[in-house]
């Protein structure tokens, strides 16, 4: 298959690179930094002890030549949810046809916008569970290998993620895209947010029972928002997340406290969840509109109150904006705790 990877950031350069090992045909459409590396140096993606140096992608900084340029079966949307909207906007002013699409991108948001653009049927669900970073442009690391979910139901689906398997991905399909993003959305709560505002790490957000209680209470208002929406928790690839659905909703605090560090916090090291790395590099946004923002969004009209996710949502937007001090809440766990209204957080139990 014919691939167009729109972005070549960690995911967009892993997928890419991966897919481009094992023979496909890809192009990148990114920024001219990047594509002037790649073009240059080509595509290193450290797995493991061995390192994968692609060389054999096209790479495009203009969406229209990279359509007329590269005959293209699937387009690959690996940008940050923020940029979704200008980069589709660019894609469908060319005037040029539009192949279906593939998100892999975070939050539950992307499918349908895209779809609002090109149409619902030609857009394809995915996730990606492995943790990828970056290194520099072009060179990427799988920090700790788990899979890709791609959803069924697209006639391009199967073939799509067999291509994804045969390139060593790990691909798991899932019979709709609900249960699968909202799946996702839930484990990328975690340790995320209250990371990003404390600058913490998430073993230390977990270890502290303010902040627990914290993390607790917004995994309880996502699944919430989940039961409304009939969306069952499903196991994603490499990520138990119905054990870790049944631990937030069922056990108190003082026995999921224990469960969930060790679940969440062990093997990171001292690699930063990735609100934390957008804000603490100074680039003025982050995602968190598009993930605790999103579970708000949706909470409000299936008639869910999510106190928690609200908070931190705004608080992480204003400090993202410099509009709030971040030195206020920097190693202060007590500060943001006092930011959660009366009764939103889960009682501690001595």
């Amino acid at each position: 298959m014919r691939f167009l990877v729109v972005g070549a950031g960690a995911i967009g350069a892993y997928v890419g690179g991966c897919l481009a090992a094992a023979g496909h045909p890809v192009a990148f459409l990114a920024r001219r930094h990047t594509a002037d590396v790649i073009a240059t140096e080509g595509l290193v993606i450290e797995r493991g002890e061995r390192s994968l140096h692609v060389q054999n992608v096209a790479v495009f900084t203009d969406a229209g030549e990279a359509l007329r340029t590269q005959g293209t079966d699937v387009v690959i949307c690996a940008l940050k949810s923020f940029d979704t909207e200008s980069a589709l906007a660019d894609l469908v002013s060319t005037g040029e046809p539009l192949p279906p699409v593939l998100s892999l991108q975070n939050g539950v948001d992307n499918e349908p916008l895209i779809g609002s653009r090109i149409g619902p049927d030609r857009v394809i669900a995915g996730t990606v569970t492995t943790a990828v970073s970056v290194r520099r442009a072009g060179r990427v690391v799988e920090e700790r290998h788990r899979g890709v979910g791609i959803a069924l139901g697209h006639p391009l689906a199967r073939e799509i993620a067999a291509a994804l398997d045969e390139a060593g991905l790990s691909v798991q399909t899932f019979s709709a895209a609900g249960p699968m993003k909202w799946s996702k959305l839930l484990g990328n709560l975690a340790g995320n947010a209250t990371s990003a505002i404390t600058d913490l790490s998430v073993g230390e957000v977990y270890a502290d029972p303010g902040l627990f209680r914290v993390e607790l209470a917004q995994l309880r208002e996502c699944l919430a928002v989940m039961g409304a929406l009939r969306h069952d928790p499903v196991d994603l690839p490499g990520l138990p997340m119905r054990a870790l659905a049944r631990a937030a909703r069922d056990l108190p605090v003082e026995q999921a406290q224990p469960l969930l560090l060790q679940a969440l916090a062990s093997g990171r090291g001292a690699k930063m969840p990735s609100l934390h790395i957008d804000l603490h590099s100074g680039r003025g946004r982050t995602e968190v509109g598009y993930l605790h923002g999103a579970v708000a969004r949706h909470a409000a009209l299936a008639g869910v109150p999510t106190p928690v996710c609200t908070v931190l949502a705004q608080t992480l937007e204003a400090l993202s904006a410099g509009t709030a001090d971040i030195e206020r809440f920097r190693r202060q766990p007590a500060q943001l705790v006092s930011l959660m209204p009366p009764g939103s957080l889960p009682p501690h139990q001595p």
